[in-house]
């Protein structure tokens, strides 16, 4: 590193850095975005390749006394595995200056590195930033970047770098998600980087089949591939969701203007209604998931509505079966309210009798379903959570996860997936049933 001791007087330095050709990568997009986000598998450098971005810029920012801050989850966690590195890296530097109290290192062109802890999100108010590096991102409350840390890094046109491995979808994997989109979209500003164990190359063999051998294939997937997905503990559809990623089959999905959209529904009653929109490709059965909707509290006016608004030419709208069950007060289906609407429905074809049967092999049906669609990833991105968060409970007493699924609120746009799915794979020589009701069973306001 070459820095300066005095005013006029240049100095090449040794720093005990020496960045990995993966790090050096990273580095370089660093310097040239305002923001990155880095998802990581475990051993991966990520503690030393930030403590060592704060320290670039503090010591070569343009800026009057640079400033620089390392966010850990907790302040102990930040004083326990990273001031050592942040001393280790400094202490070659002429004129340096280190502040155990408050885990600062002072440099001396005036900048400052320092580490804060995201439990105490209130020390950082006040300030100004010119590099937030957050470790563990997913750990920290969720609004302590957008309320607290953000602002820091305005005034002076400051950086930030989101650390991390995967652990739910939360903050972090909504960053994730926004960055990812950001980048594909050309926008400068960001980037977005996956490193998973089994890419890098950095983790020997035997290391990673003694971690393969103690953890469970969810863990495993979580904390050495990078998968969001499997960090949902029992999820549905982990390997499906990860495999759509990889082939990016979850992408920008443009709508065709030549094919109708059929969509396919999850009728709550008190609970979140939800509809897929889809496009089937005729001859190579591909099948594209452009739209998403889904709201709580609202009945079939509200959809109508939406569906009018989103203004396109509809195909057939699949409901459950239950549609068509009568209901006391009124004495009517909600199929014929919906058709009174000008909403007319078919119904997805069931694949059993017996409830719990048919949705297992529902859930099967849809997991064969899932390499042959491509999915929108800004329109679908809330069935797409939805689909990645449907899961099976854990029973703690017996060590396993149950048979039924969850309900919940991703339960509604798995379980429109699923219907979706069925009427897709039914054979074409198996008979449709759709329930006596008013109108044509087929399209939209006919």
């Amino acid at each position: 590193m070459t820095t300066t001791a005095q005013p006029g007087e240049v100095l090449d330095v040794y720093i005990p850095y020496k960045p990995r050709p993966l790090q050096r990568e990273l580095g370089a997009l660093v310097r040239t975005h305002r923001f990155g986000v880095v998802v990581c598998h475990r051993r991966f450098g990520k503690t030393v390749f930030g403590v060592n971005m704060n320290q670039q810029t503090a010591m070569q920012c343009a800026k009057e006394r640079p400033r620089c801050a390392y966010i850990a989850p907790t302040y102990t966690q930040g004083k326990t595995t990273v001031w050592d590195y942040m001393q280790h890296y400094a202490r070659p530097l002429p004129g340096i200056a280190f502040n155990q109290s408050e885990l600062r290192v002072d440099y001396p062109n005036g900048g400052q590195n320092r580490i804060f802890g995201a439990d105490n999100p209130d020390s950082l108010r006040g300030m100004y930033l010119d590099r937030a590096t957050l470790d563990e991102y997913g750990l920290h409350p969720a609004k302590t970047f957008s309320e607290v840390i953000g602002p820091t890094l305005v005034d002076r046109g400051g950086s930030a770098l989101f650390l991390g491995t995967p652990n739910g979808k939360n903050q972090f994997y909504d960053i994730a998600q926004h960055a990812k989109l950001a980048q594909a979209k050309g926008t400068k500003d960001w980037f977005y980087a996956e490193y998973k164990a089994s890419d890098t190359g950095l983790l020997d063999t035997a290391y990673l089949e003694a971690a393969r051998a103690v953890m469970t294939s969810d863990e495993y997937a979580q904390e050495f591939e990078c998968s969001f997905e499997a960090s949902v503990k029992g999820a549905i559809y982990a390997k499906e969701l990860e495999a759509a990623r990889h082939e990016t089959r979850i992408t920008d999905v443009p709508m065709d203007p030549l094919l109708k959209v059929d969509t396919d529904w999850d009728l709550g009653i008190g609970d979140a209604m939800c509809v897929w929109f889809s496009q089937t490709v005729k001859g190579s059965g591909q099948v594209r998931l452009i739209d998403y909707y889904e709201a709580s509290g609202e009945g079939f006016p509200h959809f109508v509505q939406v569906l009018r608004e989103k203004r396109y030419t509809y195909g057939t709208h699949w409901a459950p079966h239950d549609i068509a069950v009568r209901e006391l007060g009124s004495g009517k289906s909600r199929l014929e309210v919906a058709a009174q609407l000008g909403l007319k429905f078919s119904v997805t074809p069931r694949l059993s009798s017996a409830a719990g049967q048919e949705l297992e092999d529902g859930i099967h049906c849809a997991r064969l379903f899932f390499p042959r669609c491509w999915f929108d990833q800004t329109r679908c991105r809330l069935g797409l959570e939805a689909l990645g968060q449907y899961r099976r409970d854990y029973n703690t007493r017996l060590d396993e996860f149950k048979a039924t699924p969850v309900h919940d609120a991703a339960s509604h746009g798995a379980d429109a997936f699923r219907g979706l799915a069925v009427r897709h794979q039914i054979p074409k020589d198996k008979p449709v049933y759709t329930p006596a009701g008013p109108g044509s069973p087929h399209g939209w306001m006919a």
